[in-house]
């Protein structure tokens, strides 16, 4: 009912600009006619095959039934991602993904976000059609908001992705679609130095044991992630804690061919394509001139499908055996298909979190939690449940693990299990399975 609610809403809304570009009838020309009626102008557009069509298939994209943007609004640091005018705000202001030293207080603020006044609003036409009702022709649609390259908010900035095929399109759905950045919770709320995760693999990055916690890089807990954008850096071939090994840091053809609106609004096929931004079952994209319209691409293919992705799904799995403390694997599992986006992808059915105590999200996790007494947003805890989390096993990692999360979430969370670039997926997961195999895990 309340997406039926939500396209009739969609369908009204188009009418009323319909409506509301019939303006009063122009002045007689020199030859006696009347002259243009806006009217005619507006259906280039308001017409069954363009905006109406368009707006019956974003009805059905995620971007239009989720509830992230009224969950997040109000949230400066969110909004970016998660509201239409605090993404048109960090592109249009060139906001940087920089951390910056507060002198007051003596830590580090992450630069990308919005201002209070446009942290809100729902996605809508004018979200990514920057140019929308300046003609009203046809040419409105472009140019979008942003195609410029996108320096990676992980790396408060240090790396850069740049999708250049098709005209840079892909870089708009990057500036969200990314993943975010790890901080310091032990001394300036900076982000954390990936390269010593590499470089000084054995040094204790998390140890609840300890007496002093600002002794640990960052405070662990249940949700200590990547968040969920991974698949722009996936994609790019950029940004992952890439170990030193026998696979190289290549990326596949798709980095530099394809992108994201080849296959994610390809020709609709049931309930992808198109302005649904979804490529789940549909493989109009992939089989087109140029690509593999020689050699079609299906569910079942296996050397473009099937082979490589039971490849990274086995790839997951052993990287996931070795994460264990004490018999205990770290990553989290999770076999409910709702709350877990990532349901099916792996055979454990693992969901990116860690496996650590959390009285909402993870009330059965065996391992100890240390936000419960660190973190303001767990204050609300019941003696029971910190009475419960006290009692659990102590949760170490050192460097080389948390560089290992990191790089399983990234494959992981990027959803198509290798085929957004089968090579650096492959390069990630394989020579951290080997560093830690080296490493003694």
């Amino acid at each position: 009912m309340k997406n039926l609610i939500k396209l009739f809403s969609v369908t009204v809304a188009a009418g009323f600009i319909l409506a509301s570009c019939e303006g009063p009838m122009g002045p007689a020309g020199k030859d006696g006619t009347n002259g243009t009626d806006a009217n005619e102008t507006c259906k280039q557009c308001h017409n069954g095959t363009v905006v109406e069509s368009k707006a019956v298939e974003y009805s059905l994209s995620k971007h239009h039934t989720g509830e992230a943007e009224a969950e997040e609004a109000g949230n400066t640091g969110c909004a970016p991602c998660h509201s239409s005018e605090g993404f048109k705000f960090v592109c249009s202001n060139n906001i940087p993904s920089t951390f910056t030293l507060n002198s007051s207080t003596g830590k580090y603020g992450n630069d990308y976000a919005t201002d209070a006044s446009h942290a809100i609003g729902e996605f809508e036409c004018n979200t990514c059609h920057s140019s929308l009702h300046t003609s009203y022709t046809e040419t409105d649609f472009f140019p979008l908001t942003t195609t410029a390259a996108v320096p990676m908010t992980m790396w408060a900035g240090a790396k850069t992705i740049n999708l250049t095929q098709d005209n840079g399109k892909s870089n708009l759905c990057i500036k969200c679609h990314q993943p975010r950045p790890f901080t310091k919770s032990n001394t300036d709320g900076n982000v954390i130095d990936y390269a010593s995760l590499i470089s000084n693999k054995t040094a204790i990055f998390y140890d609840s044991t300890t007496a002093n916690m600002a002794n640990n890089v960052l405070k662990v807990g249940y949700r200590t992630h990547t968040h969920y954008g991974t698949v722009g850096a996936i994609c790019a071939g950029v940004g992952g804690i890439e170990f030193p090994g026998a696979a190289s840091y290549t990326s596949s053809e798709h980095a530099t061919v394809a992108s994201c609106t080849d296959c994610h609004m390809a020709d609709v096929s049931g309930k992808a394509g198109g302005h649904t931004f979804s490529a789940i079952g549909n493989f109009n994209g992939c089989n087109v001139t140029g690509c593999h319209a020689n050699n079609p691409v299906t569910s079942s293919t296996p050397d473009k499908w099937t082979l490589p992705r039971n490849q990274i799904k086995t790839l997951l799995a052993t990287l996931a055996g070795k994460l264990k403390q004490g018999g205990v694997e770290i990553m989290n599992k999770n076999g409910d298909a709702t709350s877990n986006l990532w349901y099916g992808i792996t055979t454990n059915n693992y969901d990116g979190y860690l496996n650590v105590f959390d009285p909402v999200n993870n009330p059965n996790g065996p391992t100890y939690n240390t936000s419960s007494f660190q973190n303001p947003t767990t204050t609300g805890w019941t003696s029971a449940q910190k009475a419960t989390n006290a009692a659990l096993p102590k949760l170490t990692l050192k460097n080389i693990q948390m560089g290992a999360i990191i790089n399983f979430q990234l494959c992981l969370r990027e959803y198509s299990l290798g085929i957004h670039n089968l090579n650096y997926s492959y390069a990630l997961l394989q020579n951290t399975i080997d560093a830690l195999t080296a490493a003694g895990f």
